[in-house]
């Protein structure tokens, strides 16, 4: 019966692909960080690039402890 089925949205779904996600991130890290090595002679993107893999390692271990603590489903 399509009347007593729960209504939910597609935030109250159990997210997927955790291993994925994580394994994407860490090639999204290597990546911004193997561009650094190369033939440019500014020093501005280098810091961007630092940047920009700072803020993604430290969602990815904010991630892994707030799944360790519970706190995150």
């Amino acid at each position: 019966m399509a009347g007593s089925e729960p209504v939910t949205s597609p935030d109250q779904r159990k997210p997927g692909g955790r291993k994925a996600s994580r394994i994407g991130a860490v090639f999204t890290i290597l990546v911004l960080l193997s561009l650094l090595i190369g033939n440019h002679t500014g020093r501005v993107e280098d810091v961007f690039l630092i940047v920009i893999a700072g803020v993604l390692t430290l969602i990815l271990i904010g991630d892994v402890v707030l799944r360790r603590n519970g706190l995150r489903s």
